[in-house]
């Protein structure tokens, strides 16, 4: 079912982001987790220290212990590094720089144990980002799983069965750094009849072996 703005058609897979699409608007960055850091207390070697943020995207500096890092500028995060330095260190100086950003993540959502962003290390499958967010909870509606995904400045999206896929009826489709993946709700009306009709929902409910591509236009 195809409406004003959105193009239904059906295709083995979305195709891939352009380079373009994996990169954000510019913003100041913000630490997430796993980004390693560089932490400079001028004049003090002994408390510089090269760093990495865990999964909650905290670090850990001597006398100070555990700091909070994630959805901070860097210079947020000197700042108050130094505010703990303080009753250490008179007139703490410290400079806090990215080493290494973790920047391309994806976001699960929706029926899954763990909701959230998680990074994109090599190939990601679709099976795999579940896995990720500790797999589907008992509420999750396996035939109605939706990819987001930008490519080429269009906004597109393509319907999975996941049940279909993990016992192999087809491939487990790769997804890319700012996919956003939503796992449907037993308890809500599927969103495959939202996106993409009917029809739609009929094709990948009887888990025929191509996903339904949904385009948007803007």
């Amino acid at each position: 079912m195809s409406t004003p703005t959105l193009q239904v058609t059906d295709g083995n897979s979305l195709p891939a982001p352009s380079g373009s699409d994996l990169v954000g608007e510019t913003r100041p960055y913000l630490i997430g987790p796993f980004d390693r850091l560089s932490v400079d207390v001028y004049g003090v070697p002994d408390l510089s220290k090269q760093v990495q943020a865990d999964a909650s995207g905290k670090i850990q500096l001597p006398l100070i212990g555990e700091v909070q890092a994630s959805n901070q500028t860097t210079a947020e995060l000197a700042e108050a590094i130094e505010g703990r330095l303080a009753r250490f260190v008179r007139r703490p100086d410290v400079s806090v720089n990215v080493t290494e950003s973790v920047s391309q993540v994806l976001t699960v959502d929706g029926q899954v144990t763990q909701p959230g962003l998680y990074p994109v290390v090599g190939k990601m499958s679709l099976i795999r980002a579940v896995a990720l967010a500790k797999g589907t909870t008992e509420f999750a509606k396996l035939d109605d799983v939706v990819v987001f995904r930008t490519v080429n400045g269009q906004k597109m999206a393509a319907l999975y069965n996941l049940k279909a896929i993990r016992t192999g009826l087809y491939d487990d489709p790769e997804v890319f750094a700012n996919d956003v993946i939503v796992v449907g709700d037993l308890a809500r009306p599927p969103s495959v009849q939202g996106y993409f009709g009917d029809d739609a929902a009929a094709g990948v409910a009887s888990r025929r072996p191509h996903p339904v591509i949904c385009r948007k236009f803007d």
